[in-house]
């Protein structure tokens, strides 16, 4: 049978490419189960089409997708993600000599509305990292986690894969692995080297118990700490904390880089210590940072807004 045609052809195939972007992408868990998930949605799409090839996907077709998709009630933004893990496959197919054009070529992603990150003030993260019972190991485990988030910007997936000796007390560096296996070194300041450290003379010594992980983070029972249960952890700190912000740890790293360009940082700066491979990537926290000089410009200037008129 033709790889390209036929049920068992295109699982084949599907197989071989998640196997690809796990092992030689790299890609995380989360993103090899989305990739898997939306490609399986557009095969049910070619089987509902009657299209037995990936052979015989072009523009039209892609066209009618979209817009079942958008009839079945999809945002734009997951219409967006589906056809990128669309492009993403027929980029491996291609490299695997299996079809020879790319039809996700031919069609525009849809138009996204700009949306600017949340963050939390200086004041919020500070009410959020005084949250954890540091004298417990959980506590101590979190609180030097959250302050890492903040203090170095990491994504939750980074800080989750960070081994002991991927940390550096003395010189306050953290070795990290972003997207692709991309290498990096950040920064850490003074209180979550002083979080760390306790946590890694107390709290992880008590939790790792006869385990032999590598592991920094560790949850109960020894094992490496999982992005949803720290994701689980830092909502409920958020609760206990009194905000009024649906927080996930991703708001620290926005807050992190929109901290520092309020302080007068460089963009490029900023971009290396997130890992943005564009800076127009970056770029976006500017706009949150005009966006919030303009609220508190408009709030705070006694001629800033024409005034209400009075009653003569």
């Amino acid at each position: 049978m033709n790889p390209v045609q036929g049920a068992k052809g295109t699982e084949k195939l599907l197989q071989g490419y998640v196997n690809y972007l796990a092992v030689e992408r790299h890609a995380s868990p989360y993103t090899v189960r989305n990739y898997t998930h939306d490609l399986r949605h557009f095969l049910d799409f070619l089987t509902q089409e009657n299209v037995i090839s990936l052979r015989d996907v072009d523009r039209f077709l892609l066209r009618r997708y979209i817009a079942s998709l958008l009839e079945q009630g999809f945002d734009k933004t997951s219409v967006a993600g589906k056809l990128s893990a669309l492009r993403s496959f027929y980029r491996y197919l291609m490299r695997e000599n299996i079809v020879s054009s790319n039809p996700l070529l031919t069609v525009s992603l849809p138009k996204l509305e700009r949306y600017l990150p949340s963050f939390l003030s200086a004041d919020e993260v500070e009410l959020l990292l005084e949250s954890p019972d540091t004298s417990t190991s959980l506590g101590q485990r979190d609180r030097a986690m959250m302050e890492l988030l903040y203090a170095a910007g990491l994504r939750v997936s980074e800080i989750a894969g960070l081994d002991v000796d991927n940390v550096n007390l003395e010189t306050k560096e953290i070795r990290v692995w972003g997207k692709g296996s991309k290498e990096r070194m950040v920064l850490m300041g003074e209180p979550a080297a002083a979080a760390l450290d306790r946590y890694l003379r107390e709290g992880r010594r008590q939790l790792v118990g006869n385990s032999r992980t590598e592991a920094l983070f560790l949850n109960r029972y020894g094992k490496r700490l999982s992005e949803r249960a720290f994701q689980k952890a830092i909502k409920s700190y958020a609760i206990e904390a009194g905000l009024d912000k649906k927080v996930h740890p991703h708001m620290l790293r926005h807050s992190f880089a929109t901290h520092l360009l309020d302080g007068g940082a460089d963009l490029r700066v900023v971009q290396e210590l997130l890992g943005h491979v564009n800076l127009t990537t970056t770029q976006v926290y500017t706009h949150v940072t005009q966006a919030q000089a303009r609220k508190v410009y408009l709030a705070a200037h006694p001629r800033a807004k024409r005034k209400k008129e009075t009653d003569s």
